[in-house]
């Protein structure tokens, strides 16, 4: 551990989305599984939050504020706080501000990059949800690569695996080669030299290059087609991953 002071951050985001403020606190609140990972919420202020937080503000459609002393299983925080801010815009639609702050205890500057820019592409994949999956059932699935994949270039070896051309720009439908799936016809719905989202007519592909901040490449999957199975999903993606970086 290095000697560090522990040092407070704080993120701030805001956006405006063509959703009403009921489904985006529906997707913040119950449908998180659809655009970050399934989290639970105890519907009350004072109600419990995921890894052991507490709620403090629980305003149906229009504020969830959960803090969290000591974040279960995270040792580089001390204090972590997600604070959801919802309003209805004029003319339809909702403007959202999304603060995340806390205390980084060691390595701040790589933790405030990682979760800044972590911050950036999970909000992405909430207005996707919002605009193409909204209220539908969903499967999540996800897996980390072997310790092989947090290393320099390995990002990159993950997005060639699919077959994504490195010149693939936003907004582009290419047809890539998805583990459980087969070929299919997806939209790049974002991508950075950190992050590859993925879009078809029935899921999300999250490819995080995470090995920029001393982690393994890992995989998220939100899968809304009837009977996804997300042991099978997981199944494939590991063993792509381990066939990949062996």
């Amino acid at each position: 551990m290095s000697e560090e002071s522990p040092k407070e951050f704080e993120i701030v985001r805001e956006f405006e989305v063509d959703a009403s403020p009921e489904q985006v606190w529906e997707a913040v609140t119950a449908g998180t599984g659809g655009w970050l990972w399934p989290m639970e919420y105890e519907p009350r202020e004072g109600g419990a939050a995921p890894y052991g937080g507490t709620i403090t503000a629980w305003d149906p459609h229009r504020r969830l504020t959960a803090r969290t002393e000591s974040a279960e299983g995270i040792e580089q925080q001390t204090l972590n706080q997600v604070d959801h801010l919802i309003e209805p815009r004029e003319g339809g639609g909702s403007w959202v501000r999304y603060v995340h702050s806390g205390i980084f205890v060691e390595d701040w500057d790589n933790q405030y990059d990682g979760a800044s820019k972590h911050t950036d592409f999970y909000l992405h994949t909430l207005r996707e949800y919002l605009r193409h999956f909204a209220g539908r059932s969903v499967v999540f699935a996800t897996t980390d690569g072997p310790a092989a994949s947090n290393a320099p270039g390995a990002f990159e070896v993950a997005s060639r695996g699919l077959g994504l051309p490195d010149d693939t720009a936003v907004g582009a439908t290419v047809r890539v080669e998805v583990p459980a799936e087969g070929t299919v016809d997806a939209v790049v719905d974002y991508r950075d030299p950190y992050f590859v989202g993925l879009r078809t007519d029935t899921a999300m592909y999250r490819l995080f290059g995470r090995n920029h901040f001393g982690a393994p490449v890992g995989i998220s999957v939100h899968d809304f087609a009837p009977g996804a199975d997300a042991e099978r999903i997981e199944g494939a993606w590991r063993n792509w991953l381990d066939g990949l970086y062996a």
